[in-house]
């Protein structure tokens, strides 16, 4: 066939097997469209209008096909009539309970199918009645389902990159990052927890310690209907996973902090709970951290952590603040503030309230 061959309506619907009036009716639907139009304003089609007739269930010029192709140009014939059209030609094995719907109604019902995206082999069988609207209503709701799904994926994959100036590498993977599997999800941070907290002997990730339970707390859990937002933070999520200098810092954190439990055995507050309670009002209150001030707020933060890790550190206050210092610039590093936030955006929870200013402030104070 010549790509680049036009037919007019006469000649179409000779090549078809359909009636002029069959072809018009379903140009004048939009079921097949006219690829352009002579001087004189008629319809010429091209190639694909043929193939969609020819192809069609609706229109297969079978013996049964050519029937209805028959009974709907009757249709067409008389769609000015002011009364209802003659009832179709009933299938004995589907018999038709109630009258058949007027010509406007058939009309009518066709160009809603249409607009609602349903495929030609659909509007044929509920012009037929094998299908009724509930039926292909609910399958195409479910398809539409599954668009929707797909094209979130999509929305959430293209802003991630934009906002993360992703390379074309990296494009490739924040793309396989979104479309991994709720079982292949689980083991990319369980592999990243294990390697934070794996082996500590405060019960590690997989017994009843602390850390198990900040393990937990740790995890993102994508629901099943993700906004395109919580597929962003879980590609970003899973990229801070993924990063092996992330994966240390924390790893780090976790073995002082359980060196320090060990040496004093007690339960005690975190050195977070006393920047918060410290550096706080004097962030609040505009100390400058190299001020005399500041210093007295330093000697108690140095005086508490000190009695915090007795026994971990050397008691000398030089050692002291040295181990202060080193950690308060692990806890400033912004992934791990990042990632507290990407959780609660993935899981759904509140954000976070963020203390980056009272450690930032403690670190330059503490130096």
């Amino acid at each position: 066939m010549n790509g680049d061959a036009l037919w007019t309506i006469g000649e179409l619907a000779r090549r078809t097997g359909l009636t002029v009036k069959t072809v018009r009716f379903y140009s004048d639907q939009g079921i097949v469209s006219p690829a352009d139009r002579n001087p004189a304003g008629h319809r010429r089609y091209g190639p694909e209008a043929v193939a969609r007739l020819e192809a069609g269930p609706l229109f297969r010029t079978t013996p049964g096909a050519r029937r209805r192709s028959t009974h709907l140009a009757a249709l067409s014939s008389v769609a000015d009539a002011p009364h209802g059209l003659p009832p179709p030609p009933c299938d004995a094995r589907t018999p038709t309970p109630r009258a058949d719907p007027t010509w406007s109604e058939r009309e009518d019902l066709i160009h809603t199918l249409r607009e609602l995206g349903l495929g030609l082999p659909a509007i044929r069988r509920v012009v037929e009645r094998e299908l009724t609207p509930a039926d292909v209503a609910a399958a195409q709701a479910e398809a539409i389902d599954l668009q929707i799904r797909v094209l979130r994926l999509r929305r959430a994959v293209l802003g991630a990159v934009a906002r993360l100036g992703s390379t074309p590498e990296e494009l490739t993977f924040v793309h396989r990052l979104a479309r991994l599997t709720e079982d292949e999800r689980g083991r990319l941070i369980g592999e990243f927890l294990t390697g934070v907290f794996g082996g500590i002997e405060d019960g590690g990730v997989g017994g009843g310690g602390r850390f198990a339970a900040v393990a937990r707390s740790l995890t993102p859990e994508l629901p099943e209907e993700p906004s395109v937002e919580q597929i962003e933070a879980w590609v970003e999520l899973a990229q801070l996973a993924g990063d092996a200098g992330f994966r240390a810092l924390l790893r780090g954190l976790a073995e002082v902090e359980a060196a320090e439990a060990a040496g004093t055995g007690l339960p005690r507050p975190g050195l977070a709970v006393a920047v918060r309670e410290l550096a706080g009002p004097a962030v609040a209150a505009g100390v400058e951290p190299g001020s005399a001030e500041a210093a007295a707020v330093v000697a108690v933060l140095v005086e508490r952590y000190g009695r915090c890790c007795a026994g971990a550190v050397p008691g000398e206050a030089g050692a002291v603040r040295d181990r202060l210092a080193e950690r308060l610039g692990a806890m400033a590093d912004p992934r791990r503030e990042r990632y507290l936030e990407l959780l609660a955006v993935v899981n759904g929870w509140a954000a976070p309230e963020s203390w980056a200013a009272e450690v930032d402030w403690a670190v330059r104070a503490v130096a």
